[in-house]
């Protein structure tokens, strides 16, 4: 051991023994507890818990007893309010809705619009196909006859 850890091992006697000395010179130092009253608050009793359990609930219960009372006229005024705001959110719900199934009419509108065009358009493009077939027969109904008459 250094002779710095020797002085420090003798000390260590000494402090304590100082501090012990201090508390019991000063009797004001303890006067905030009471010796009675010190448990053992890290690990309290069953009985402890369920004790301090109950008092708090007797406080809150009592702090709800205490309070004040809304009157009638800040009652009514508070169910005024949250029906007012009841019917605007209702109306705005309603309007939404309106919006939501206007455009829906109008987008099925348009679909059926595009759909109408497209058939029109198919349709059309049959029609100019039996046409065409229609001509070329005649084309070829033409040439068979005319095969036909240079034989005779």
């Amino acid at each position: 051991m250094t002779s710095l850890g020797v002085v420090l091992f003798a000390l260590r006697g000494q402090i304590g023994a100082n501090c012990r000395d201090l508390r019991r010179a000063n009797p004001a130092f303890n006067l905030t507890r009471d010796p009675s009253s010190l448990k053992n608050y890290a690990n309290p009793s069953f009985a402890d818990r369920n004790k301090s359990a109950a008092e708090a609930k007797k406080k809150l219960l009592e702090k709800f007893k205490n309070a004040p009372k809304p009157d009638e006229a800040q009652l009514a005024a508070r169910r005024a309010e949250r029906e007012a705001a009841d019917k605007a959110r209702e109306a705005r719900r309603i309007e939404r809705e309106r919006v939501k199934a206007e455009e829906k009419a109008r987008k099925e509108a348009e679909l059926a619009e595009k759909a109408a065009a497209a058939l029109a358009a198919e349709k059309a493009a049959a029609d100019a196909l039996v046409a065409e077939e229609a001509a070329k027969k005649a084309a070829r109904d033409e040439r068979y006859a005319a095969r036909k008459a240079r034989k005779r």
